[in-house]
């Protein structure tokens, strides 16, 4: 059985940086794309940024400069780096392999 675990999220004010990861495990053949999400409280999901595992990388045009993902191919993990955030991060972030597979989310919340 697949699992993704995500760590790292958490409470921060506005400008400041958080550092999102989410590691794999279980029975997850090949990883191609990874990425991550958010959801905020009465919005549906979007994507914030994904990752192939050739390094290809997308990001949603509202954090574009601003967040960075990268990921470890070996270790079957992914990262989100986080920088001058703004209240409107505020969501649940949730990692995602192979547009398949969910974590259960963590929480960031940017104050003002």
């Amino acid at each position: 059985q697949a699992q993704l675990v995500e760590s790292g999220g958490g409470l921060v004010q506005a400008g400041g940086s958080l550092r999102l990861s989410c590691v794999a495990s279980g029975s997850i053949f090949m990883i191609n794309i990874m990425g991550w999400y958010r959801q905020a409280p009465g919005k549906q999901r979007e994507l914030v940024a994904s990752i192939t595992s050739g390094g290809s990388t997308n990001y949603a045009d509202s954090v574009k400069g601003r967040f960075t993902i990268s990921r470890d191919n070996d270790k079957n993990t992914v990262s989100l780096q986080m920088n001058s955030l703004k209240s409107e991060d505020t969501s649940v972030y949730y990692c995602n392999a192979n547009n398949w597979y969910w974590g259960s989310g963590t929480q960031v919340t940017v104050s003002s």
